[in-house]
């Protein structure tokens, strides 16, 4: 294999163990190399470049881990074959060892490096989450959940709610503090290493709404929480916030919820599509959970009445 026989030149390896280290929902490919006494191992992503663009990864390790992160090091970059050589930052995801009883632990060590992310992480010259950005995301829903996977089309009716409830969750959007947004701020993208955690998957990095990856963190596609203990920890994140001066929504709260309602329908267009246009239909397990989401959430609020009526006439309502 080509990305085995580079990474092994790099080091001077003769040999070594080469064998998957995760799987991944884009086309990149991630695999642990071992040397032979066991004692050193290094990760070796191979992101074809017809498909993947590796040098954000690269240029984005460099700003977290220069503000303080625990990211993979780029040790060797190929970008033209797609190859990177990364440090290891271990086998044990957030996914893999969360519970109820270590969340308070490990959730705190994820929003304090998320706070230092959002303080000390330059976001000036990442792309915008503009209104463009948003509106794409917000698309894949109606596109590939609505119209690919539940052969759906709007009547001119529905097409109307769907605006209406697009411009609200993308105006809000706009108006929260604007700062470094990792994306996709998950367990399964957390690492229990030390320093705890380790942040993996930052290559789509944005600058946008302040709310979004905490979001993420507590409402993903494999996890579910009480009510109760996100709203806690979200208020642990809004103090944490604060005392680091970053600024914050006049209302925290409903900008967040609503923050986390264009996350989620984005989340079931891309779960559709990866179904149906790349052959991955074990994605679609999740939706359901999302599904969970936008209705518990847009119930709280009559500015989603819209959603909530058209997640009924969808079939997709409580």
């Amino acid at each position: 294999m080509q990305a085995r026989n580079w990474a092994q030149q790099a080091l001077d390896l003769t040999d070594a163990g080469f064998a998957p280290a995760s799987a991944d929902a884009s086309f990149r490919r991630y695999f642990r190399l071992l040397a032979d006494d066991g004692a050193s191992s290094w990760i070796v992503m191979d992101a074809p470049p017809g498909l993947e663009n590796s040098a954000p990864f690269v240029r984005i390790a460099g700003l977290l881990q220069a503000a303080g992160l625990h990211v993979p090091t780029v040790l060797q970059a190929d970008l033209q074959r797609g190859f990177l050589l990364l440090t290891d930052l271990g086998r044990q995801t957030y996914l893999g060892v969360l519970n109820a009883d270590n969340a308070d632990a490990l959730f705190g060590d994820a929003l304090r490096a998320l706070v230092q992310m959002q303080r000390a992480a330059p976001s000036d010259n990442l792309p915008a989450y503009d209104r463009a950005l948003l509106l794409r995301e917000l698309e894949l829903f109606a596109q590939w959940f609505v119209q690919r996977h539940l052969q759906r089309q709007w009547t001119s009716a529905q097409a109307q709610d769907w605006q209406q409830v697009c411009e609200v969750l993308v105006e809000s959007a706009l108006a929260q503090p604007q700062v470094f947004v990792h994306r996709d701020y998950m367990p399964r993208n957390l690492m229990h290493s030390s320093p705890n955690p380790g942040v993996l998957d930052f290559q789509d990095a944005v600058r946008g709404p302040v709310t979004y990856d905490a979001v993420c963190l507590f409402k993903d596609a494999f996890l579910s929480w009480p009510e109760a203990r996100v709203h806690g920890w979200l208020n642990d994140y809004r103090r944490l916030a604060q005392t680091a001066g970053i600024p914050l929504p006049q209302d925290f709260r409903r900008a967040a919820d609503w923050m986390g309602l264009h996350r989620h329908l984005k989340v079931l267009g891309i779960f559709a599509r990866i179904c149906h246009r790349d052959g991955k239909p074990h994605y679609l397990q999740d939706a359901p959970r999302f599904v969970r989401y936008v209705g518990a959430v847009a119930a709280q609020y009559a500015e989603m009445a819209p959603l909530q009526r058209l997640f009924d006439q969808l079939g997709l309502g409580a």
